[in-house]
């Protein structure tokens, strides 16, 4: 069983009415969740004095919610090729729902850590499935748009989240359980949409679904998708899961290099959930409810500008394809690279009494612009260069991502009152620095880099393969076996 062409059952021909509703609808999860992280760190003041615990216990529910989306996607892949997306979108939601009540009614801080950690199990569940199910709509040159929405959904709801979190949190009727309980309505509308609108996306699955129908109409066991054929069984494709992305980060250059850029990026931003708050209340007296607002502006500013930014690279990308590959992806990425280090030193030398809070708050935003770009290109490029290994790489990728996001946050304070604002933020930036070279040398020599990958030679292969045979490669752990490292 397989489709023809033009089959509106095939995912990828769906009407764009219901592409862009799925589309949404799954950018509206990973909004969700990332508006979590920001909405929880800066209500810490007030679950201190409720709970009578320290800051640093409280941190710690912050950094288990971001190691989550590190240790889930290696798994997920696996479920999600047994049971489909939509089941896992509509149990994950509803399980993150669950997971928020708790944290909400938590007795004590022990409570609230573990249900943060269930936040991000459960969280990571459904947000990793969103580039794939993205890829699974759209075809390549039409998901520029739509990945944007993606990163653009995710990093403006890093602003919205602390600009909530600030006005409830600073309420005295309301405090840092309100917060959660308001993050439980979103969550349930969420979970109502992805009942009514969430379709299946992935297209195995389909063929699947249609091949059984098949057989119970016809009586004929014969009928078979390519899926049922080669399907594995679950042991094997949670094994295949999780040594691929290992694989792929401890011996590809381009994943190593592109996980460690984007990982120290990611560790300053939760850095920042942590040191934004606190400092522009002892140098600005800014109160939680207009550091909340403050935080907004740098995070939807900076997602704005970087969605702008984004569009302008998918016209480069266009524009150089033919002539650099998939290093086309890499011009902004290029300049977001100076724009980090730059941004972190003007942060970090003028939120000062003497100097307006208004030239930190320039700061902070350009290093969100950046942020914006490298968070999209990460995906788009590893994808671009690792075809059927692309979600492989994306979870390597992933994993390195989340375990900086895990650990910055937990010594941010103490090096910040070691060295104090100014001096530990400069030392990012000359971290950043250091790393801004790596785009230019994977735009300069990113695809003789590749051609002695063993990893890439395969895939350089397969895609011949299939422009003389006409064979299909997919990127699930199903049907990369055949291509197994």
């Amino acid at each position: 069983i397989k489709f023809d062409k033009g089959d509106p059952r095939d995912p990828i021909n769906f009407s764009y009415a219901r592409k862009w509703s799925i589309t949404l609808i799954c950018c509206a999860f990973a909004g969700i969740t990332a508006a979590a992280s920001s909405s929880y760190s800066i209500s810490y003041e007030s679950m201190i004095h409720d709970l009578n615990c320290t800051r640093l216990q409280a941190t710690l529910g912050l950094s288990l919610y971001a190691i989550g989306f590190g240790i889930v996607p290696l798994i997920s892949s696996s479920f999600s090729e047994e049971c489909g997306r939509r089941p896992i979108y509509i149990m994950s939601s509803a399980l993150f729902l669950l997971a928020e009540v708790m944290n909400a009614l938590a007795p004590n801080i022990q409570t609230v850590v573990v249900s943060r950690a269930l936040q991000g199990i459960f969280g990571a569940c459904g947000g990793s499935l969103v580039g794939g199910s993205i890829a699974d709509i759209w075809q390549p040159h039409e998901r520029g748009l739509p990945m944007s929405l993606f990163a653009f959904s995710s990093l403006f709801s890093f602003g919205l989240g602390s600009a909530f979190g600030g006005l409830i949190a600073a309420s005295p009727h309301l405090g840092w359980r309100w917060v959660q309980w308001v993050h439980v309505m979103f969550t349930g509308a969420f979970l109502l949409g992805a009942i009514l609108v969430m379709r299946e996306t992935r297209s195995s699955i389909v063929l699947a679904r249609i091949a059984k129908d098949t057989r119970k109409m016809t009586g004929d066991p014969r009928y078979r998708s390519s899926a049922d054929i080669d399907k594995l069984s679950m042991s094997s494709l949670i094994k295949m899961s999780c040594t691929r992305p290992l694989y792929l980060l401890l011996t590809e250059p381009v994943v190593q290099s592109f996980s460690l850029w984007v990982g120290f990026i990611w560790g300053i931003v939760y850095c920042l959930f942590e040191s934004v708050t606190t400092e522009f209340q002892s140098v600005y007296n800014f109160s939680i409810s207009d550091t909340g607002l403050y935080s907004c502006v740098r995070g939807n500013v900076g997602a704005i500008i970087g969605f702008m930014a984004n569009m302008y690279q998918e016209t480069l990308y266009r524009k150089y394809f033919p002539t650099k590959g998939q290093e086309a992806r890499l011009y902004m990425p290029c300049v977001a690279a100076i724009v980090l280090p730059v941004s972190m030193f003007i942060y970090a030398w003028t939120a000062s009494p003497n100097i307006p809070w208004i030239v930190p708050l320039i700061g902070l935003t350009a290093f969100m612009s950046g942020t914006f770009v490298i968070y999209q290109v990460s995906f788009l490029y590893l994808a671009d260069c690792y075809g059927p290994y692309a979600s492989s790489a994306q979870a390597g990728q992933s994993l390195a991502r989340n375990l900086m996001a895990l650990m910055f946050p937990l010594f941010t304070q103490q090096m910040f009152a070691g060295m104090t604002y100014k001096w530990g933020l400069t030392l990012w930036a000359l971290l950043s620095v250091v790393m801004a070279p790596t785009p230019w040398v994977l735009f300069f020599y990113g695809s003789k880099i590749r051609s002695r990958s063993k990893v890439s030679r395969k895939i350089l292969e397969a895609e011949q393969q299939k422009l003389d045979g006409d064979t299909t490669v997919a990127s699930s752990p199903t049907e990369e076996k055949s291509m197994q490292v």
